[in-house]
């Protein structure tokens, strides 16, 4: 049953994430596909060059709350159905059901972001997805990922030098706040179980790194270009 419900809200989260909200708000003010232009991408970025400030925006509000909901679900719903119909758990279980449930439904959300089922598998990049299931994660995860975003976004204007940069680092950011100073709603759980600790630091770091390289995947082109010098600014659209 417990494998049960972490299936049901992992493919939940999936579908949350696949609506691709670069691609609606472009259709509803172009009438075009923002995959059919500029860079391509079904992003923030690339609706903001290509459809203007407030479709971006729009985009932005949209792939950041989708993964609030879907995280939230994971997080909070997950473990309340599983103490109401699952017989078998165990403290130490209890204990991590939270965190492994937001962590878990994160991915999945940024997974459906990237490979979205209801726009042929052509996704964004994930930036904006992956900072809302950090919020809900840990908020102290999120400030640091947007503290190492903005420097060297606001050092180089351009945002996938920014993005990439917050992507390396989210590993070393999941570490430090769940393997050495872990939230404070874990703490209890540690002290009584003495696996929670060695599983939260784990899997989180590791859900991390499959999220990083996820992220640098699909910013394979702007490495590219990075390296040959070819990578714009960031210019809003008059």
């Amino acid at each position: 049953m417990l494998i049960f419900l972490f299936v049901i809200f992992c493919l939940a989260a999936y579908l949350c994430g696949s609506v691709s909200f670069a691609i609606i708000t472009t259709k509803a003010f172009t009438g075009g596909d923002v995959r059919d232009s500029g860079s391509g991408n079904a992003g923030m970025t690339n609706v903001m060059r290509t459809a203007g400030f407030l479709p971006g925006v729009l985009t932005f509000a949209g792939d950041f709350v989708k993964a609030l909901i879907a995280v939230s679900l994971g997080k909070y719903l997950l473990p309340y159905l599983a103490g109401l119909y699952v017989t078998d758990l165990t403290p130490d279980t209890l204990a991590v059901m939270p965190i492994y449930g937001a962590v878990l439904a994160g991915f999945f959300c940024l997974l459906g972001h990237v490979y979205p089922l209801f726009f042929g598998f052509r996704g964004g990049k994930g930036i904006v997805t992956a900072a809302g299931a950090m919020l809900i994660l840990d908020w102290r995860i999120f400030l640091l990922e947007v503290a190492v975003f903005l420097i060297l976004f606001l050092i180089t204007r351009i945002i996938s030098v920014g993005s990439l940069a917050a992507a390396l680092a989210y590993p070393l950011t999941a570490w430090l706040c769940f393997g050495v100073f872990p939230p404070a709603d874990a703490v209890n759980a540690i002290a009584e179980h003495a696996s929670v600790s060695f599983s939260m630091q784990l899997l989180v770091p590791l859900v991390a790194a499959a999220t990083a390289l996820l992220v640098i995947i699909k910013h394979k082109d702007n490495v590219k270009r990075l390296f040959k010098g070819e990578e714009k600014k960031l210019k809003l659209k008059k």
